[in-house]
């Protein structure tokens, strides 16, 4: 019986979702998941997943304690929001989940540590161990080095917007777990570079880019694992088929799952060692300069933290907003439960008409339905009247 595309790429190669999009994940069983700001601020707009930002952000108002900024609560939210959606993913998937550290850190190693144990801290406090969360880290020189000691702590990371060779190198040689080379960005840069439309999938150069990575990293026996990331087009991925790990959106994955061919493996260790890479020593001077010189891995780097770092003003913002309408939607709540409590004299839980001192058109207008007595329910649904009479 044949198999389709994404079954037989399951079978050489891990098969990572790339997304926030919990229904999606149970939708194409992939063994990991990684996620972005991207990412987290379009799940957290999606109305099914309302709950888990709503009991996000009212767990920080509560551990922020009274009298807290609504930024101070959203920024204790932010961290916790990543960790709550990881937390509903590993439920769902049986390997690790990677989350992101604030790409506005990019360039500062001291508080990328500081925050990659804090998200630890937290996924270890409900109970999920190291073992199965990756701290996404952006691959500057700063971040590689916050890498490196973090991976010494036992937590292991995945850097990501690697566009380039020197990257990888580094990378490997800090101990990272995982590297995510974006295939599909570096094919934007090379189109808008040369006007070229379109590229056959074998002379794409985000193939060709992960393609001498991952040769290299076997030929020299780096235990760092390479996973193609930001994909256009399947072509790209079946053309990169056997690599570590490839991780995939929600629309390419069903390409994968409703095509029918068949699917040789491209990348293999065995082939890796015959290839004729050269060894490069790897410090900060070489990787500045090998950085400067690679247009495209240094403009691809620093666009991508800047994309980045507006998804995270996108999603403080959301968060804010969010959070001015939870704290409304309470203090509403906690005055129709005071008026409430005025009118109903006896005590009962209702509220009658004998009770109600206001006017018989507000009674009706609350009593929503006209049996003749007041819920608490009806009150706070009815709360704008009562309002609009007090401003009257």
């Amino acid at each position: 019986m044949s198999q389709n595309l994404l079954d037989q790429l399951k079978t050489i190669t891990v098969v990572v979702a790339d997304t926030g999009d919990i229904q999606a994940i149970e939708k194409f069983t992939p063994r990991d998941a990684t996620t972005n700001p991207s990412l987290i601020t379009a799940a957290a707009q999606m109305p099914e997943y309302q709950d888990i930002v709503d009991r996000t952000l009212l767990q920080a108002q509560q551990e922020a304690g009274e009298g807290s900024s609504a930024a101070e609560i959203v920024s204790l939210a932010f961290d916790r929001l990543a960790v709550a959606f990881g937390l509903k993913i590993l439920e769902i998937i049986p390997g690790r989940v990677s989350t992101e550290v604030d790409a506005r850190l990019s360039y500062d190693t001291a508080a990328t540590i500081a925050k990659g144990r804090y998200l630890i801290a937290q996924y270890e406090a409900a109970g999920i161990s190291r073992n199965r969360i990756l701290i996404k880290i952006a691959s500057t020189w700063e971040g590689i080095r916050a890498a490196e000691v973090l991976e010494q702590e036992g937590i292991h990371c995945n850097l990501t917007l690697l566009f380039g060779l020197h990257q990888a190198i580094a990378c490997a040689e800090a101990g990272a777990t995982l590297i995510s080379p974006f295939v599909g960005r570096i094919l934007d840069w090379h189109k808008q570079e040369t006007g070229k439309e379109s590229y056959a999938p074998a002379e794409d150069p985000g193939v060709l880019s992960v393609t001498v990575i991952y040769n290299y990293y076997k030929k020299f026996g780096y235990k760092t694992e390479v996973m193609g990331a930001s994909f256009r087009n399947i072509g790209e991925i079946t053309e990169l088929a056997g690599c570590d790990l490839l991780t995939i959106s929600p629309g390419l994955l069903k390409e994968l799952q409703t095509s029918m061919a068949t699917l040789p493996r491209k990348l293999d260790p065995a082939i890796a060692a015959q290839s004729d890479a050269t060894k490069i020593e790897m410090d900060k001077v070489t990787f500045d300069q090998m950085h400067e010189v690679d247009r495209m891995a240094s403009q691809k780097l620093e666009e991508g933290i800047g994309g980045f770092s507006k998804a995270l003003v996108a999603l403080e913002k959301l968060l804010t907003d969010r959070l001015i309408q939870l704290e409304s939607k309470a203090k509403a709540s906690h005055a129709a439960e005071n008026i409430f409590q005025v009118y109903d004299f006896d005590g009962d839980g209702f509220i009658t008409r004998e009770e109600w001192m206001g006017t018989d058109a507000v009674f009706d207008a609350i009593d929503l339905n006209h049996d003749g007595k007041i819920s608490p329910d009806e009150m706070g649904a009815g709360l704008g009247v009562i309002l609009h009479l007090v401003k009257v």
